[in-house]
């Protein structure tokens, strides 16, 4: 790639500033092929590739939506030049903010300290790799023209966009909500991109829950009245739930489901800045303990203020037909019936879950993340969305695995009251009879439905999200 941009475009002549005029007309006539003065999608791609130039996917009609000033999907030879000193200027901009030492250059312990500062902490050797998927004469170090040869044609204009190759990002909906909430750039933040990030998360869980509710309510179902002495199969709880309310009866408590991410994602994410304000030893800087620490307060702040929501999600997962005319009804007779305190049954089982769950999730994606980078990180450092769903999705599952006996815990607090003839228990006392009667087993009841629709829920939250990301006009 550097060769072939060097002979067409940063020969020593071009790169001084009278010429550029010059080397944007000349790369324009290698690009407009047809020689109609417009270089359409095809014509970037096309004339890119035939110089070395490798375009990811969605780049070109990124850079075609930049610069296409009058919208006629093309550019001119003005729109053209336009776009590029523009993303020069922002380039440049991005060159010195990460050359901290103001030498000119940039080496592995600067893009170190860079993604260290936006809360992504790699090894030397693994920062040493991105640079070298930069780094084209060997020096291990960047000067200006080889950032600028690199980034030129994508549609990055910053590190960040490397950054958000490895964000691990909240965006997998698998039905928890204990993961910590992702982390924004400041330009992000300015910009408007959380709220319409945020939203679109939003939306895809919502649709992903939707579509794995039936699979969730198998999973309550048998967390709460499986055991050795009433084995129910996933095939027979099915069939009782069918028989008993019909097809409509496998959405039951969806409704509330949903309802309760949109609350619980803001709370989460302002909980999380200003924990992250108060933990935070240097302004505007946070290490990896401490954005755990910020997200686990912060969840624990979320969960605390909807948790009346996921006991009412569980009494009305399990409710018998006519039992409740809808959420309110519910919230309604609980309060009547149990008083205040029944809408936090099985809060403290709910909190101590958090730890496990971020941790080893964390932890996980963390060691997944690092194999990648160790084993195939040599041209790039983009991995791809398959790989990146695929560490997202096994980090949450060992997550799950983690805390999934104080969730079936939890869940059987939530809905003591609802079953019949059951005395209110503590916590201690359940685990001991759980464990008495069905063995350790008997706190993973309900595991197979719930290991059942992590992909579905992986794999719908995912293209909704893409799919709203492109609907907010959030970029790529």
């Amino acid at each position: 790639m550097y060769q072939a941009i060097r002979k067409v475009f940063f020969s020593d002549a071009l790169c001084l500033s009278d010429s550029t005029e010059k080397s944007y007309e000349e790369l324009f006539a290698k690009l407009d092929s047809n020689k109609d003065g417009i270089v359409d999608v095809s014509e970037l791609k096309a004339g890119l590739s035939s110089m070395g130039i490798y375009l990811g996917k969605g780049a070109a009609q990124k850079i075609m939506t930049s610069g296409d000033a009058d919208k006629n999907a093309g550019l001119d030879l003005n729109e053209f030049s336009e776009y590029l000193k523009e993303h020069e200027k922002k380039l440049k901009l991005t060159f010195k903010s990460l050359d901290k030492n103001n030498d000119g250059r940039i080496d592995y312990k600067e893009i170190k300290q860079s993604l260290t500062d936006l809360g992504v902490g790699v090894t030397d050797e693994q920062a040493q790799k991105i640079l070298q998927s930069i780094d084209v004469d060997g020096t291990m170090t960047l000067d200006w023209n080889e950032w600028k040869e690199h980034f030129l044609f994508s549609a990055a204009s910053n590190l960040q966009e490397i950054i958000r190759y490895w964000k691990h990002s909240t965006v997998l909906d698998i039905g928890d909500s204990l993961t910590i909430p992702d982390e924004f750039t400041e330009e992000e933040k300015t910009t408007g991109v959380w709220w319409r990030q945020l939203a679109a998360g939003a939306m895809a869980g919502a649709v992903s829950r939707t579509g794995t509710a039936p699979l969730d309510r198998m999973k309550v179902f048998m967390q709460v009245h499986s055991s050795k002495s009433n084995k129910i199969s996933l095939v027979g709880g099915f069939k009782q739930m069918l028989k008993e309310g019909g097809v409509t009866s496998l959405w039951r408590g969806n409704g509330v489901n949903v309802l309760k991410i949109a609350p619980e994602t803001a709370i989460k994410f302002m909980a999380y800045e200003q924990y992250k304000k108060l933990l935070g030893q240097e302004p505007g800087k946070v290490k990896p303990h401490e954005r755990f620490m910020a997200g686990s307060l912060a969840g624990a702040t979320a969960q605390t203020a909807i948790y009346p929501m996921e006991v009412m999600k569980t009494r009305l997962t399990l409710r018998k037909t006519g039992q409740y005319s809808g959420m309110f009804d519910c919230g309604k007779k609980i309060l009547k019936k149990e008083g205040m305190k029944a809408f936090y049954k099985g809060y403290v089982p709910n909190i101590l879950g958090i730890i496990p769950y971020a941790g080893i999730d964390l932890a996980v994606y963390e060691s997944l993340k690092n194999a990648w980078l160790s084993r195939y990180a040599k041209d790039t450092a983009n991995p791809g969305v398959l790989v990146l769903l695929g560490c997202g999705t096994i980090s949450s599952t060992c997550g799950q695995l983690a805390s999934y006996p104080l969730a079936l815990i939890r869940t059987r607090m939530q809905a003591q009251a609802s079953i019949e003839g059951s005395e209110p228990v503590s916590m201690s006392k359940l685990v001991k009879s759980i464990i008495e009667r069905d063995g350790m087993l008997g706190l993973y009841r309900g595991i197979l439905p719930n290991f059942m629709k992590v992909i579905p829920a992986v794999s719908i939250s995912y293209v909704v999200y893409e799919y709203m990301r492109t609907g907010l006009g959030i970029s790529k």
